[in-house]
């Protein structure tokens, strides 16, 4: 946020002098709160985002850019009351070089696609702005070009499978299942993917993948297809559901002889990711390195 200055009135014991104040950005823990770029403002949790960065307390959305509704105003695209006079602008460079000029902490948000994120982060990190990652299906090998990247130009980056707090919790809660039970398999289910197993899935069988436990051993085999797929080496199985109507859920399953223990996790709306979000701008500004998985933060 950049410095604004305004005017007071005149005293009123007859005086003439007029004295001016400036006000200074949102301090918060000796962190200045950031200008927000949204990169995928017109997609659907970009349009979230919009709203909720608008409401957050002391952050300030500054640029929307994307290759949707370009030069319209984000305000009117996200359907809000009011007008936020911001042009979409389907050129990160142009946004980062005029928010640059307010010397201003600033935080892009990446909701685009694994091809181009490494190319947006390493011009947010020219800028020396900060980058949020949330981008499905990122390559690990993605992940380590840009760690280092970051770690050279001291900058901050998240990356996040997940933004959602729930699922993390239910990643966690899983983990420590594991140690008590050796019987697991995860089913999921979606209204439409192009992808499957969902990120969740194979995040959450990778979690318990490297904990040392060999899983299902009476029934490791994967040459039966109708039984899912097999991730790992470690026996965790995915039954992903792709059908119209069906609400995006994440489920596991782990179960001993005589019980069952069940978690789940249900999305109903993007706006599931937002608090996620804010904490994510929030805690992005003070690194000086890249972190993956937002859950470092809760």
């Amino acid at each position: 946020m950049h410095l604004r200055q305004q005017s007071l009135p005149p005293s009123t014991n007859g005086g003439s002098n007029q004295k001016t104040v400036i006000i200074h950005p949102y301090i918060h823990g000796g962190f200045e709160l950031p200008n927000v770029i949204i990169n995928g403002a017109a997609k659907e949790i970009g349009r979230a985002a919009v709203l909720a960065v608008t409401k957050a307390r002391g952050m300030e959305l500054a640029g929307a850019v994307d290759s949707n509704f370009v030069g319209q105003d984000i305000g009117q695209v996200c359907d809000m009351e009011e007008p936020l006079e911001i042009p979409i602008i389907n050129d990160l460079t142009m946004v980062l070089g005029s928010i640059s000029q307010l010397k201003a902490t600033g935080v892009v948000i990446d909701f685009t696609d694994p091809f181009t994120v490494y190319d947006n982060v390493k011009q947010a990190t020219a800028f020396g702005m900060n980058s949020v990652v949330y981008v499905p299906r990122i390559k690990q090998e993605t992940v380590m070009a840009l760690s280092m990247l970051c770690e050279k130009a001291s900058t901050g980056c998240l990356v996040a499978p997940t933004l959602s707090i729930g699922s993390i919790l239910l990643q966690q809660a899983a983990i420590s299942a594991s140690f008590h039970y050796n019987n697991v398999e995860i089913v999921e289910s979606r209204a439409n993917t192009l992808d499957f197993p969902t990120q969740d899935a194979v995040q959450i069988a990778n979690n318990l993948s490297n904990l040392g436990q060999l899983y299902n051993r009476d029934d490791i085999s994967s040459d039966i297809p109708a039984r899912g797929q097999v991730l790992g080496e470690d026996g965790v199985r995915v039954h992903s559901l792709v059908l119209p109507g069906l609400p995006s859920s994440t489920s596991v399953y782990f179960s001993r002889p005589g019980e069952v223990y069940t978690l789940k996790h249900d999305i109903t709306d993007v706006q599931c990711f937002m608090p996620g979000l804010i904490l994510a701008i929030r805690k992005v500004v003070r690194l000086k390195n890249l972190v993956y998985g937002l859950e470092k933060f809760l």
